[in-house]
């Protein structure tokens, strides 16, 4: 006898919806969702489809009316919890279109619980497309499985920051003129914690002083070799994750 399919099928479309999910309830889907389920996936009357809404979970729908430029989904049962997300914030200062599109790509991908843009003065971006950095979050998240879509915050100033810095939080920042080595100091400091990148062209000394006096501030080092500024954000992120956050018991 034949091995029942695997039901929904791996290659099930994922979408995140702003709508709160539950059983039995139906939600229109339109604009750029509806062109990629009707025109990309070839989505046809009681095709499945995975959802999540960043509160409940994921949850498996089915396509049960078909538009011209839209449809509707239903939702017939749940198929997961909402994933715990690790406590890590990434803190970068941005950088050209194109890398911090990747930084936040993989920062959803990743698992931080927030991404946070931080102005330094070496900063070179003036103006952050946030609706553009989010929809890379969202998609990111979609296709590789989360369940959360990542906080993100709007550009903060440097000095702003660090003067409403929580107190129980550790503050990691790449110190490009050396600091401890990341993977020791992260599997020993356990708790809420952020990862603080710099610009093209790093810190400059009075930012660095006024880092170092935070008391939750703690340098790194991310090895001998000088990464770019978004290579340095995701180094960062998997070393953390390696030493304090959910990679250390994967098998």
């Amino acid at each position: 006898m034949p091995a029942t399919p695997a039901w929904p099928p791996q290659s099930t479309p994922r979408l995140f919806v702003e709508s709160p999910l539950a059983d039995g309830i139906e939600l229109s889907i339109s604009g750029p969702q509806a062109h990629y389920l009707l025109s990309v996936m070839r989505m046809k009357i009681g095709s499945p489809v995975k959802l999540f809404d960043n509160i409940s979970g994921e949850w498996l729908a089915e396509v049960a009316i078909i538009g011209k430029r839209d449809l509707i989904l239903r939702v017939t049962g749940h198929l997961r919890e909402r994933e715990a997300v690790p406590d890590i914030w990434l803190l970068a200062a941005p950088i050209k279109k194109a890398r911090i599109d990747l930084v936040a790509e993989k920062a959803s991908e990743l698992g931080v619980a927030r991404y946070q843009p931080v102005i330094t003065r070496r900063t070179v971006i003036e103006r952050l497309n946030l609706d553009r950095l989010r929809s890379h979050m969202v998609e990111a998240a979609e296709q590789c499985g989360r369940t959360v879509v990542p906080d993100l915050g709007g550009p903060v100033k440097l000095p702003a920051l660090l003067r409403d810095w929580p107190t129980g939080r550790t503050l990691y920042f790449a110190d490009e003129n050396g600091g401890e080595v990341f993977a020791r100091v992260a599997a020993a400091h356990q708790g809420p914690a952020a990862i603080l990148i710099g610009p093209e062209g790093g810190f400059d000394d009075e930012e660095r002083t006024l880092i170092r006096a935070l008391p939750q501030s703690v340098p790194i080092s991310l090895g001998p070799r000088i990464l770019r500024a978004e290579t340095a954000a995701i180094a960062a992120l998997a070393i953390w994750m390696a030493s304090a956050g959910d990679w250390r018991d994967v098998q």
